[in-house]
């Protein structure tokens, strides 16, 4: 038996419905059974897009990258070094939070 969807992609039903109405993932006719089968190429774009969230990407981020095409290399790189540029600033800002913190408990 074929394991379901939302756990081969490792999320809820209510997020693959969530993603299908903000048209990220497209969803599938329904046959008989009853069950929706989504292709490889769905479950690989859930991984990426859970991936890309918890790096801090949001959805409308998400759904440009998703349009790109594989001939836009430019656009891509770009928009993954601002992303990248704005993890950093953040990881320098609690890093000097870090600093602070620590100096006021030891003092």
């Amino acid at each position: 038996m074929r394991e379901s969807t939302h756990k081969q992609a490792g999320v809820n039903v209510e997020t693959i419905r969530f993603y299908q109405r903000q048209e990220l993932i497209i969803e599938p006719s329904k046959p008989d059974s009853g069950f929706r089968l989504y292709p490889q190429e769905t479950i690989a774009r859930l991984r990426f897009i859970q991936r890309a969230e918890a790096l801090g990407f949001t959805l409308a981020e998400i759904a440009a990258l998703l349009k790109l095409s594989t001939t836009d290399c430019e656009t891509t790189r770009r928009l993954t070094q601002e992303k990248l540029d704005l993890i950093r600033a953040k990881i320098a800002d609690l890093q000097a939070m870090e600093e602070a913190l620590d100096t006021l408990v030891t003092s």
